[in-house]
């Protein structure tokens, strides 16, 4: 009779709570405390995988705690797969064994069930030979059954609480997103937000860019294999399956899946999920964990919500992207225009200063260009600006700004450039307009420019544009279709005097 009230002592312990965690540390309490066990652990079903991990456990050998258990390995392993208590009184003698501590010389595993489905398994090992005898194994198997509606409440208590966790986070998502609308802002919102309310380690967004996937924002704890905005990503194949179908791919062990090169150096197990908005897919929301059988399927459902919110987001700081730069482009030209000059120029020289670095600006016009539009018409002078702006983007490097400053004049900022090296470009730039087949205009057309750099010539907006805008008169005094350096600070002071 004692017996019995010390198991239903304990049953009641187990019982008393819903934390899976508390749930947990009174199971091994118990069976350390009531059944004098110094070696006893809780292994737990991995349904995908068909595998027992160790989910809590006192007295195993450090390390021992991280193995995984197929069915049908080791003690454990086989009672999960009969579905019965096994019991070896000398572990010496049974092939089946697998050490977990090198004490132990007794060990009964007993299968965690819920109705008929196996949940987990309770391992229990002594330091003595035959140390279980069948009281005290019917006794653990009695007890084993509460543990199990214990293991099975607290779980469904937590899937309940994640629930309510993830439709609150949607709704936080929701509101918080749709307030974004700078896309880089936007992508960091988005990782930190799913961080805080999903499973996994590291958070992605990768967006479609062309034929590329490329990794736009992430938040997390684990190693990056790739370059900020790497385009592939380093042949993930997740994120390109997730986008070409459409669908979410769950894989909760990287390792299986042929050729796969991970994004993160300790992901074990993924999760992508397409952004998909009004039927077109903008990239991929990525999970990364560095646990294997991380994500459920469960959670599929919820981040999709948040993926199709997040894609919708996007879309919408995709169209402020579009209407903001179209406020910076020239109609005429399609290049950049004289008021995204002033918010670029401000920029780059802040740059510059905060590096130590250098900056030029080149100041060009089209020599007699109202001759031009006297002689063969405005359309044709139209069509000589628009050439003239593409012979210009097509020779300079993707770090520099082209943009027309007015009328036939352009402005051209060069980051991290020196006055000598914005020279050779302008005149690189002179000799190909001056060597171009304009159509229906039957002579050359040429232009002047003038250089200026920072900080040579000065350091401030202002004193670059007006050094920069002296050397191209200079060079239009020269007679035209050259280019001239501004003077030096040094030497324009010295003429003032």
């Amino acid at each position: 009779m004692q017996k019995i009230a010390v198991l239903y002592d304990a049953s009641q312990a187990v019982l008393s709570t819903f934390d899976l965690d508390e749930v947990l540390a009174q199971i091994l309490a118990i069976a350390r405390d009531y059944f004098h066990l110094q070696n006893v652990a809780i292994l737990l079903l991995d349904d995908k995988l068909e595998e027992l991990y160790v989910r809590s456990q006192i007295g195993w050998d450090e390390g021992m705690d991280k193995i995984r258990l197929p069915i049908q390995k080791g003690l454990s392993g086989n009672a999960a797969r009969l579905k019965r208590p096994l019991y070896v009184a000398d572990v010496s003698k049974d092939s089946r064994y697998v050490m977990s501590s090198r004490d132990t010389r007794s060990e009964l595993a007993i299968p965690l069930m819920v109705r008929d489905e196996v949940v987990g398994v309770l391992d229990c090992q002594s330091d003595v030979e035959n140390f279980f005898d069948s009281e005290t194994i019917d006794l653990l198997t009695l007890f084993s059954t509460q543990a199990s509606m214990a293991l099975q409440n607290a779980r469904l208590y937590s899937l309940e609480q994640r629930r309510a966790a993830q439709l609150e986070a949607i709704n936080a998502i929701t509101k918080q997103t749709t307030a974004v609308l700078d896309l880089e802002d936007l992508l960091v919102k988005v990782c930190s937000l799913v961080r805080q309310s999903f499973p996994g380690d590291h958070v992605s967004v990768l967006l479609r860019e062309e034929n590329d996937l490329v990794l736009r924002a992430h938040e997390g704890r684990l190693t990056l294999r790739v370059s900020e905005k790497d385009r592939g990503p380093s042949g993930d194949g997740l994120a390109w399956r997730a986008m070409a179908n459409s669908k979410t791919v769950v894989e909760n062990d990287v390792s299986t899946v042929p050729n796969y090169v991970p994004m993160f150096k300790e992901t074990r197990s993924k999760m992508c999920i397409p952004l998909i908005s009004f039927g077109q897919t903008l990239g991929v929301l990525a999970l990364d964990s560095a646990r294997t059988g991380s994500f459920q399927i469960a959670d599929s459902q919820p981040l999709e919500s948040v993926a199709d919110i997040s894609a919708t987001a996007i879309q919408n700081a995709y169209y402020v992207e579009r209407v903001r730069q179209l406020a910076y482009i020239d109609g005429l030209t399609g290049i950049f225009n004289r008021r995204f000059f002033e918010m670029r120029i401000a920029e780059e020289m802040e740059r510059a200063r905060r590096y130590e670095g250098g900056m030029a600006v080149i100041m060009m016009d089209i020599d007699h260009f109202k001759r031009l539009n006297d002689e063969f018409g405005h359309l044709l002078g139209d069509e000589v600006l628009r050439q003239v702006s593409s012979v210009f983007s097509q020779h300079l490097r993707k770090v520099d700004i082209v943009c027309r400053y007015g009328g036939e004049e352009f402005a051209i900022l060069l980051p991290q450039t020196s006055v000598e090296q914005a020279l050779n470009v302008a005149e690189k730039l002179r000799k190909e307009i001056a060597a171009w087949q304009f159509p229906g205009v039957p002579r050359a057309v040429t232009i002047s420019a003038g250089a200026s750099a920072y900080p040579a010539h000065g350091d401030g907006r202002d004193d670059l544009v007006k050094a920069a805008d002296a050397a191209l008169y200079a060079a239009k005094q020269a007679g035209r279709n050259c280019v001239k350096a501004a003077e030096l600070l040094s030497q324009s002071a010295s003429a003032t005097k």
